[in-house]
């Protein structure tokens, strides 16, 4: 691999302007499919192998007047102290209220009757309004939502309270902010790195084009695949992220090829050789654990995860073919004006004998502290990570919705006024869908079903079954006494399904629970239920890549081991802050609540891959050193001399740019940032700089062992560069290999 990279390097070198105009061409290609292509609506939510999702499609077939998919919102009135909403006077601003939403957007279906539906509270003081559209909220316009909030206006000049919540509200996350704080600390990190504007630049450059392009694909195919606004964000996040750490590191081995006299075209070859052959494995590696994402069966999970591995794909062709093409334009500018003048005065200064010892560097001096205590060392960071972990056992899972909104929002603010009205559960409905084609009396066996719900101790209310156009199925809604994201809700939804099972057994009915509550516990549910196996399918393929790589059994042992220890820290810290609410205040988080469902399986898929990053980019460096002659732990203080301070930059710069998503408005995505920055933060830090020279220095010679039999089986890839090292000396080419 190391040859044919090599060759491809110094091709792109020598034809920069064909390859500068081939990336940039694709650049102006997507960003005119993206400009061109229709606007993307919200992407369809669909659970396979659910019951809830299979009542779903029942609905829609049954019921194909009922538009399922379209936006609701829910219009909440609370009359001031002492007055009712039934006073002649607010029944007045309520059927004037009515009239505007309808009037207020073509994309109104209906507007209910709050004193026809039962939509008053007991006590008279609340009422509600249920709003049906046409379309889901992703395609209403803003001046459909304006519509909507403004049409309260004469409601509230009367002294009734008016909130609205709903799907209608919702409305793309707004980005930018984030990226650009990641990239401006990215850019301050890069010029400390280099010392030199024009490298520091190189990353930055590079790793935008690669974003623009596969995020503005993304963008051209959004409404084709059915690819939601989240989808362009995360390959945003992760692609920005690899692109400008893949892009550093082949610079930095370029720079320490021209330190050793090399020329630039030679230079460039074997940065992309050496160098790259890491950037490829680290980047497959990424791509493994994100389109593995696949085994969850969750299309939209699916979808996001192969959409940020072709962003990751991007990064590495870019790293391997327009950053040497860029480096031949620069020359020998990746060199701040004193560093280039310091190349110039060494090569006429005294024979190497005469000069000084190099001064050890913080990586050196790093790596012989952990060498010297190896025990202590691993025990203080084993034991500092499984205490951050411990929030993980009181970890609880499920799907944002208005209940976890900041209380300063209108969605919220609803959301509590109907709980006060109507009770906790009111929020949360569970529809029942009784199938009565295979029952003999399809009306009796939907009333009957009404009548033993009724029965359970967490139902609150129950209402009469309403039938299809045809009669052969009814829907049935729940009231729980409890919240939405309560563990009772999920036992009452585990409840009905048993006895729907029995009564179907009776009547020939098949009953069906769904509903967005019983959707997000459904959801929780196969999340959980995919973790194990999908753990499984990541981690076994990664640790037969870098089998392969390291020629190791232990090596890639230690690296797995040490990544599930570091994503159990990330997952303690997001439960710490989100679900907790420590330092909230700190990250913005206005709400703290459940966590997001798909966060852990999430997090394991695309921190697993960035982990290997660092593994790769360290370790690589320590076997090479191996292989050429050095003891075991001189091998250690070899990789961490030339590589720290490089993976060290890469590891701020992922950092930085996962942190600056935690300012987007959106709860998932703040979520997300913080989560992938905290694992990042953990991984390569405590993890990589810290476990593995340690767990290497008590291991030895014992680390690069490998069955004979085995490292037979398996092929050689050749991720040192020996093959060039070879070359050079059949040349007469005595020089050492440039390491970084």
């Amino acid at each position: 691999m190391a040859t044919f990279l090599y060759k491809l390097g110094r091709l792109s070198f020598r034809r920069r302007r064909y390859v500068l105009l081939v990336w940039v061409a694709l650049l102006g290609l997507a960003g005119f499919g993206a400009a061109s292509a229709a606007t993307a609506t919200t992407s369809s939510f669909s659970i396979p192998g659910t019951e809830s999702q299979k009542a779903f499609d029942l609905l829609e077939k049954r019921f194909p007047d009922g538009n399922a998919e379209g936006a609701t919102a829910r219009v909440v009135l609370k009359a001031p102290a002492g007055e009712k909403m039934t006073d002649p006077d607010h029944k007045a601003e309520v059927a004037q209220l009515s009239k505007d939403l309808n009037g207020g957007s073509d994309q109104v279906a209906a507007v209910s009757d709050p004193y026809k539906t039962g939509g008053v509270s007991r006590k008279g003081d609340i009422a509600y309004l249920t709003v049906n559209y046409k379309v889901n909220g992703m395609e209403l316009t803003e001046a459909d939502r304006e519509a909507l909030t403004d049409a309260g206006a004469e409601a509230r000049d009367a002294g009734l309270t008016v909130e609205i919540g709903g799907d209608a509200l919702q409305a793309i996350p707004e980005t930018g902010t984030g990226e650009i704080i990641g990239v401006a600390i990215a850019a301050v990190v890069l010029v400390v790195t280099f010392g030199s504007l024009v490298a520091a630049g190189l990353p930055l450059v590079t790793a935008l084009i690669g974003v623009g392009i596969g995020v503005s694909t993304v963008t051209a195919l959004a409404n084709v695949l059915d690819l939601g606004s989240t989808t362009a964000t995360l390959a945003t996040m992760i692609g920005l992220a690899v692109g400008i750490d893949y892009a550093l590191f082949i610079v930095s081995r370029y720079r320490a090829e021209l330190a050793e006299g090399r020329e630039r075209e030679e230079a460039a070859g074997r940065a992309v050789g050496t160098a790259g052959s890491a950037v490829v494995f680290a980047g497959l590696t990424v791509v493994i654990a994100l389109v593995g994402l696949a085994v969850v069966d969750i299309p939209m999970l699916t979808k996001m995860g192969v959409a940020a591995a072709g962003t990751v794909a991007i990064a590495v062709l870019i790293a391997l073919t327009l950053v040497p093409a860029m480096i031949g334009f620069v020359g020998k500018r990746v060199f701040g004006r004193k560093a280039r003048a310091a190349m110039e005065a060494a090569r006429t200064a005294a024979p190497e004998a005469d000069k000084p010892a190099e001064k050890p560097n913080m990586g050196t001096r790093w790596a012989r502290f952990v060498l010297r205590r190896p025990v202590a060392v691993l025990l203080t960071a084993v034991v500092g990570l499984g205490v951050i972990a411990v929030p993980v056992g009181s970890l609880e899972m499920g799907l944002p919705d208005d209940g976890s909104q900041p209380e300063s929002t209108t969605q919220r603010k609803a959301y509590d006024l109907l709980s006060d009205g109507f009770g906790p559960g009111f929020n949360g409905p569970l529809l029942t869908v009784v199938d009565g084609t295979g029952a003999k009396d399809a009306k009796g066996a939907a009333q009957r079903t009404a009548d033993e719900i009724k029965k359970l101790d967490g139902v609150a209310a129950v209402t009469p079954p309403v039938p299809n156009k045809a009669g052969d199925t009814y829907m049935v809604t729940v009231i729980p006494k409890s919240e939405p994201s309560s563990i009772a809700t999920e036992d009452l939804v585990h409840e009905i399904r048993e006895t729907g099972a029995e009564l179907g057994s009776d009547t020939g009915a098949e009953v069906l629970v769904t509903g967005a509550t019983a959707m997000n516990i459904d959801f929780s549910e196969k999340m959980n239920d995919a973790l194990l196996p999908y753990l499984a399918l990541v981690v076994g393929l990664a640790f037969l890549l870098l089998m392969v790589v390291f020629r190791s059994v232990l090596v890639p042992l230690k690296a797995a081991l040490g990544f599930l220890l570091s994503v159990l820290a990330a997952l303690g810290a997001v439960v710490a802050v989100f679900q907790w609410g420590w330092l909230s205040g700190v990250f913005g988080v206005e709400e703290t609540g459940p966590i997001m469902s798909m966060m852990p399986i999430f997090m394991v898929g695309v921190v697993f891959g960035l982990a290997m990053d660092y593994e790769v980019f360290l370790v690589t460096r320590m076997r090479e050193a191996y292989v050429h002659g050095a003891r075991p732990g001189e091998a250690v203080v070899t990789g961490f001399r030339y590589s720290a301070r490089v993976v060290t930059a890469a590891a701020v710069i992922m950092i930085a740019v996962f942190a600056g998503f935690i300012t987007a408005g959106d709860s998932m995505i703040k979520m997300i940032g913080f989560g992938l920055a905290i694992a990042v933060l953990f991984d390569a830090f405590v993890v990589r700089m810290t476990i593995v020279p340690a767990v290497l220095a008590l291991l030895g010679r014992r680390a690069w062992w490998l069955p004979k039999w085995l490292d037979k089986a398996l092929p050689s890839v050749d991720v040192e560069g020996e093959a060039l090292a070879r070359r050079d000396a059949s040349k007469g080419d005595d020089r050492e290999p440039a390491l970084v």
